[in-house]
């Protein structure tokens, strides 16, 4: 009798600490975070999406027709091994070791590719321009990626070759915390920027 009591409360008081704590850490502490981050961070709480919900600033996007070939009016972003190119359902790199003739052969290709497309050697073209980032989603190019394709893009949309290079220079992050990483340009904003600057 004794033995079913106490089941029965500590039964009891399971029960409510399993009620109790699902609401304070499943429904309270969700409902607080959230709101704390639409107050302080809507943008980054909502996905950081582009203008005319173009996508995510968090995620890199294709510019090429329906062929594959990239758009010369845009700037094109860094390769992407996730899903069929920056499928965020599918986000890896290509787990290729880095002398495996496969990744190689990509590599060699896709730089003889941009440099008869940008009108360089094939020196000249920046590591980040034939190599997929970890995830394959990473939606930033080095500046020296974007610095190399500004001739392309302005003969393209018949601008000022000057008036492109001062827009990439303006879109230029620094590194994180000042220290971390290197410069970059997020493609997306950039190919934005400069549909908005030719509507103007």
């Amino acid at each position: 009798m004794s033995s079913t009591r106490t089941t029965l409360r500590t039964t009891g008081v399971a029960i409510r600490t399993m009620l109790v704590l699902t609401l304070v850490l499943g429904v309270a502490y969700t409902v607080v975070v959230t709101g704390i981050g639409q107050l302080l961070l809507p943008w980054q709480a909502n996905g950081s999406t582009l203008p005319d919900d173009r996508g995510s600033a968090l995620i890199g996007q294709s510019f090429t027709d329906a062929e594959g070939e990239a758009l010369p009016e845009y700037f094109q972003s860094r390769p992407s091994a996730a899903g069929e190119g920056y499928d965020g359902t599918s986000s890896s790199g290509s787990n290729l070791g880095p002398e495996n003739a496969d990744l190689i052969a990509a590599i060699d290709e896709r730089r003889t590719a941009i440099a008869e497309r940008e009108g360089v050697a094939p020196a000249d073209v920046p590591a980040d321009a034939v190599t997929a980032s970890g995830s394959g989603l990473d939606p930033h190019i080095s500046v020296a990626y974007a610095l190399l394709q500004v001739p392309r893009v302005a003969a393209a949309r018949g601008l000022d070759e000057d008036a492109v290079r001062s827009l990439v220079e303006s879109r230029i992050q620094g590194r994180d915390l000042g220290f971390l990483g290197e410069e970059r340009i997020n493609a997306a904003e950039l190919n934005l920027a400069l549909d908005a600057q030719e509507g103007e």
